[in-house]
């Protein structure tokens, strides 16, 4: 089942207006009518949080909020000027605190959360007036917010940490099913919050859409499309790349895979003049797109519509991924899953690169369509009990569970016993293996971007950067190659990003010495891993 996530991008508009949604056929299992999600502050701030819940009632399709308690009251008046919208504010927790909110089941829309200072909404007769710190006298410009986005109905919970319109307060997000299985996804790694704003000030030409207050505090990083509509990047930023990789399949055929579980669903892309045509298995065409401008690729719209249909808009989808990624014009068959493949075009979407780069899981939502091929920060379960938003420390500390910064054991959670390097020997080419815990530096690996690191300067790494099911997993001398490319996702998949096959204990074998394999993902006992 798949939400339309860039519904959820046009509640970031100026006006909110009622979006279009598509619902799955309900799941055997519903959840509650109310579900808990427990906000916890752990952030460092002093500061008062508040909390919104704000979104659209989807039988009814209504906008409005929800209070404490889960109760949705549609919001009534609405004048031009502008008026002020009633308080919707629930009260957070303070540092190291946590409070608890409710979503009613039949409902989508965003969780705001903003410190020191309540947030200012404005109702106009058509809708909601949300924050927009990136236009010119927003209300809301000075004060440190942000917001994750969710659709809670009868086919389960979908929850992620956006980064689309802007970068401010790191977030992980969780969900638990009935199961009593919790996935988790959106923390940044140790010192993220610095290192994301950082990295991006530092790309030539990107300083300013990093906006602090008066007093010192970094607000936030404006994502690109937001940056240029207010002139604080080039609005012709990526033009030169996406001329040339449009360019390229004027003598090349590019292939759109769109669909994961349809790999027979195949449309062929040629580029005519400044248009590119897509054509289906038989011939005919049933696309077409105008060469996009910075600004379509951005925001994944303009030249690059995404009409809620099964041709036109995946294709739309996967180019608009592949441009923000970089890997239009080398990539001929798309989308691409190597993550090690990702923005090495010049110039590039620093600002989605450096995001992931900064999370544990590699995961983030840092454009629309950055759900292409599961790379967002997303947790979704079709019977949830319970979710939570983790406000992440804004200094050292963060990385969620384990803190990835430090060197730390990954366990199978299978046997208990943990990933080794036999006989603490750090050669190329040595094969990993299963032996037990016992606190030596061949047990210790540090997560850093997508690379699993060992000691000096050796990764994990997948023989001779093989596909196959049964290709060992050995240690090699890291360099960032696909074959080095692994994300341990909130459901305790160690997968590799270029296979996209997990790492799996061979032949169930529970001993010591037990060898490990890259195989298709299974969800079986003996792939799952946790970190020490």
């Amino acid at each position: 089942m798949s939400i339309r996530r860039k519904l959820l991008a046009t509640l970031s508009a100026l006006v909110a207006a009622l979006p279009a949604i598509v619902l799955a056929s309900p799941a055997h299992a519903v959840g509650p009518a109310v579900l808990p999600v427990t906000v916890t502050n752990s952030t460092g701030r002093g500061d008062a949080v508040h909390l919104y819940v704000i979104g659209i009632h989807l039988a009814s399709n209504r906008l409005g909020y929800v209070d404490q308690g889960g109760t949705f009251i549609p919001w009534t008046g609405g004048q031009l000027p502008p008026s002020p919208a009633p308080d919707a504010s629930i009260p957070g927790p303070g540092n190291g605190g946590t409070t608890t909110i409710r979503f009613p089941r039949g409902f989508s829309g965003r969780v705001y959360f903003s410190f020191g200072e309540k947030l200012k909404f404005f109702l106009t007769p058509d809708g909601l007036v949300q924050p927009a710190p990136w236009a010119a006298g927003d209300a809301n410009r000075d004060i440190l917010f942000d917001w994750s986005e969710f659709t809670y109905n009868d086919a389960g919970l979908w929850l992620n940490s956006s980064q689309v319109d802007m970068f401010a307060v790191p977030h992980a997000v969780t969900v638990t099913g009935a199961n009593g299985v919790t996935k988790r996804t959106g923390d940044v790694v140790d010192n993220g919050r610095n290192a994301i704003i950082d990295g991006i000030r530092a790309q030539a030409g990107w300083a300013n859409t990093v906006h602090a207050r008066s007093d010192g505090t970094v607000l936030r990083v404006l994502a690109p499309g937001k940056a240029a509509g207010a002139g604080l990047l080039s609005a012709t930023y990526l033009d030169s790349y996406i001329a040339s990789a449009w360019n390229a399949y004027t003598t090349r055929t590019l292939t759109v895979v769109p669909f994961a579980d349809r790999p027979d669903i195949r449309y062929q892309g040629r580029t005519f003049g400044n248009v590119m045509r897509f054509t289906n298995s038989a011939g005919q065409v049933v696309a077409s797109f105008n060469r996009p401008s910075s600004a379509s690729v951005w925001g994944c719209d303009g030249d690059l519509p995404a009409p809620n249909d099964l041709v036109v808009g995946p294709i739309s989808r996967t180019l608009c991924a592949a441009l923000n990624r970089g890997t239009l014009g080398t990539v001929d068959t798309q989308p691409s899953l190597n993550a090690a493949e990702f923005y090495r075009n010049n110039p590039t979407n620093h600002y989605a690169r450096v995001i992931h780069a900064n999370m544990t899981d590699g995961k983030a939502y840092a454009f629309a369509f950055d759900d292409v091929g599961a790379f967002e920060s997303l947790v979704h379960d079709g019977d949830p009990r319970a979710a939570g938003l983790i406000l992440s420390p804004f200094g050292s500390g963060g990385g969620g569970p384990g803190n990835p910064s430090v060197a730390v054991p990954v366990l199978s959670n299978w046997n208990n016993k943990c990933v080794d390097v036999p006989s603490s020997n750090f050669v190329d080419r040595a094969p990993l293996q299963m032996w037990g815990c016992n606190g030596t530096d061949a047990q210790k690996w540090t997560f850093t971007g997508n690379a699993v690191q060992s000691r000096n300067n050796k990764c994990m790494d997948v023989d001779g950067g093989s596909t196959q099911n049964g290709a060992a997993v050995q240690l090699y001398a890291c360099n960032g190659s696909g074959a080095q490319q692994f994300t341990l996702n909130a459901a305790g998949d160690l997968v590799n990003l270029q296979a996209d096959k997990c790492v799996d204990i061979k032949d169930w074998n529970g001993d010591d010495g037990a060898r490990l394999q890259l195989w298709e993902c299974a969800g079986t006992a003996n792939q799952k891993w946790r970190k020490g």
